[in-house]
């Protein structure tokens, strides 16, 4: 099967309005709109293409843990978003997809407001199978202070 590239709405509201602060606001939205529980984050995207995309969310009072630093599950959430968008832009257009697990690792307590990063060198999938989304989140030192692999199964849709 030949790749097809993505048909995702979000890289083309992304095309059309990203290249302005207001339009990556809008689209994150959005997507927000779309997908209710990542609005909890705020996130904002700051790239969206095929094989990258990343997310910033604010460290604020509602995403902090009770040593104020941002919480696991922000940081699980940001992941998500960031590795699902990513798979969305990417995936050929005959195939979907769905989370099936996540491993993450807390490497360093989050003190900063955090940027979440999924890139992926080699997306031209063309058969069924698990793909593993790796998702990088830095603070504003560029240090990693969280990641997640987070398995994604692909499968061609429905005719």
């Amino acid at each position: 099967m030949t790749y097809t590239p993505s048909k995702s709405p979000v890289l083309k509201l992304w095309k059309s309005l990203g290249s302005n602060g207001f339009g990556r606001w809008l689209v994150s939205k959005i997507v927000c709109f779309n997908a209710p529980y990542f609005s909890s984050i705020k996130p904002r995207f700051t790239q969206i293409k095929p094989g990258l995309v990343e997310v910033t969310l604010k460290k604020r009072r509602a995403v902090q843990n009770h040593i104020k630093t941002v919480h696991a599950i922000a940081m699980c959430n940001a992941a998500e978003l960031a590795g699902g968008v990513c798979l969305d832009v990417s995936l050929n257009g005959n195939f979907r997809w769905i989370p099936v697990g996540m491993t993450v690792q807390y490497l360093k307590m989050a003190k900063t407001d955090l940027r979440a990063v999924c890139k992926v060198d080699d997306f031209h999938w063309d058969t069924a199978q698990d793909v593993v989304m790796p998702v990088s989140v830095f603070d504003t030192n560029g240090e990693e202070v969280f990641h997640a692999d987070i398995t994604m199964r692909i499968s061609p849709k429905k005719k």
